[in-house]
């Protein structure tokens, strides 16, 4: 397809979509589809074609609205009034309402709040596209970048946009892209492999899912891209089967693609190709380490392997290999339709651009946010979060999930960054954010990351298997009441040792959480094993023993 001809569908496909007709959005993310808005969507397009031909109502199903927790959502424009909790039977009134007339019974409270301090680029289609038709990401100005950068820019002009945007791997390290584009765009062989890793797996996260699920064409734009710059003609998501809602629509968007010849052969009129193939993964928390992603994919048992060499010089099939995560192909096409500068100018001079996060545990406001770094804990706590339920006191906030630290209450004016997160004992990881109140016990919180981590250990070097598995007998000791000093002890050396003798970043970041929470909260520690009580009054040695026996 060339350019002009998709600037022609995305005009025409406007004009029959104007800004003024009645529409009403109903999110098919998977959040809301558990809880049946799918039902929901059916029911008010029998309710619109009961409206009449004088006053054509459009029904459109579309991407995570975020307060995932509310949900079925269902947006209604002009107006943009945001109703939660709707259920079949409210079509009617969905239908009959209008801008000035709201349902005021459905109209969801922290609409105002939750949205206005968020700043939306991953996420700027979400309330606006049906993720199943390529027309509606055509008309956001879907593959515009891709096609506009093979007309006007060379691949190392496209990587020194990236370079020129500051932006950081969204995975978890926070590594340059575009010196990692720039490193695999300079190794030696003419085939090479783009990986988009998709292997979601920590506990509390669903940034990606929701990305994939509501805007499929951005990530293969992406990927597109990134095979144009680096030199590529291949590329491959690895996504959880848990995931059906994604696959499926991935699948969909590559047939699509292909069709509108956006993927293939001669892309845009063009002598690039670039075709992407979608590989389910089993469910293996270590796949989302690179190595064992790509032994994954070679159809070879998931374990990661020793680097170097890194994947950039010799990947998939030994070839050099791109692996960026979903989050970060979601941006590549944004900046390179607006410049390295414009997305330069959001976020802070270190960590640029905004971060896509998942909002989960004792909080009000459970769901999906995007927030330009930089951005306090409280801000996202307490202003779009809207706070701890019942009243109760914040005690802690767990980022990076299994690899991350516990942040307690006294950071919580700190911006959020990748170095600031770093100096407390936590990561920004892919974006999961576990809030914490009074009620927690944190000796709990280390026990519970420590079996996921144990649990989910590949077992193929000794310190990962082992002492994991130690350290979490250790734990249960201490939240049993039957832990001394000498044991606590042991627990620190275990964790020196794990941290820096295990073969991939599975091991190595799994004593974070205790760490972090020895760091800021070593008092509940001493409470289990010198008064063997419970602070939080969570632990077992906490319940009557004629319960628990």
């Amino acid at each position: 397809m060339m350019l002009e001809a998709l600037r022609k569908i995305a005009e025409e496909h406007r004009a029959a979509h104007p800004p003024t007709a009645k529409t009403l959005k109903v999110c098919v993310a998977a959040g809301c589809v558990s809880c049946q808005s799918d039902q929901v969507k059916k029911a008010l397009e029998a309710a619109a074609k009961k409206g009449g031909a004088d006053s054509p109502i459009i029904v459109k199903g579309v991407g995570c609205l975020g307060l995932c927790a509310q949900g079925p959502l269902v947006i209604s424009e002009p107006g943009a009034t945001l109703y939660r909790q709707v259920k079949p039977e409210d079509a009617a009134e969905l239908a009959a309402a209008t801008k000035h007339e709201p349902v005021k019974r459905l109209v969801a409270p922290a609409n105002q709040v939750f949205y206005s301090r968020q700043q939306r680029i991953v996420t700027e289609n979400f309330d606006r596209i049906d993720p199943e038709k390529i027309e509606d990401y055509i008309a956001a100005d879907g593959y515009l970048a891709l096609l506009t950068t093979l007309t006007t820019r060379s691949p190392a002009q496209t990587i020194d946009e990236l370079i020129k945007s500051g932006l950081r791997g969204r995975g978890g390290g926070g590594y340059p892209t575009g010196l990692k584009w720039s490193t695999v765009a300079k190794a030696s062989g003419s085939e090479k492999y783009i990986i988009c890793n998709a292997d979601e797996g920590d506990p509390g996260a669903f940034m990606d899912r929701s990305v994939l699920e509501s805007d499929p064409h951005r990530i293969l734009e992406g990927m597109a891209l990134a095979g144009y710059a680096v030199g590529a003609q291949r590329g491959y998501i690895y996504v959880r089967a848990e995931y059906p809602i994604a696959v499926k629509r991935l699948k969909l968007a590559i047939s699509q693609a292909e069709k509108m010849k956006l993927l293939g052969p001669s892309i845009g009129g063009s002598s690039f190709q670039f075709t992407i193939e979608v590989r389910l993964g089993a469910g293996a928390f270590v796949c989302g380490e690179e190595t064992a992603l790509i032994a994954s994919i070679e159809g070879k048992r998931g374990t990661p392997r020793p680097r170097p060499p890194f994947p950039a010089e010799s990947g998939l099939w030994g070839k050099p290999t791109l692996i960026n995560n979903v989050e970060t192909f979601a941006n590549i096409a944004t900046i390179l339709r607006n410049g390295g500068d414009w997305y330069a100018g959001f976020g802070t001079e270190k960590s640029r651009g905004t971060k896509v996060f998942a909002l989960a545990g004792r909080i009000n406001n459970t769901g999906l946010i995007e927030v330009p770094m930089g951005i306090t804990l409280r801000e996202i706590i307490y202003d779009i979060g809207g706070g701890i339920p019942g009243g109760r006191r914040f005690k802690a906030v767990q980022t990076g999930g299994p690899s991350g630290g516990c942040i307690p209450e006294q950071f919580l004016d700190m911006p959020v960054e990748y170095e600031s997160l770093a100096k407390v004992g936590s990561i920004m990881g892919s974006g999961g954010m576990i809030v914490m109140d009074e009620t927690s016990c944190m000796v709990d919180v280390a026990k519970f990351f420590m079996e996921f981590c144990k649990s989910e250990s590949c077992g193929k070097c000794v310190p990962c298997r082992v002492g994991t598995a130690q350290m979490y007998d250790l734990l249960c000791k201490i939240s049993e009441g039957r832990a001394t000093l000498d044991d606590l002890a042991l627990l620190e050396d275990l964790c020196d040792t794990v941290k820096h003798t295990s073969l991939c970043g599975l091991g190595q970041t799994a004593p974070n959480p205790v760490l972090s929470t020895l760091r800021f909260f070593r008092h509940e520690y001493l409470a289990h094993i010198e008064e063997q009580r419970c602070p939080a009054g969570v632990c077992k040695m906490c319940i009557p023993q004629e319960i628990h026996r």
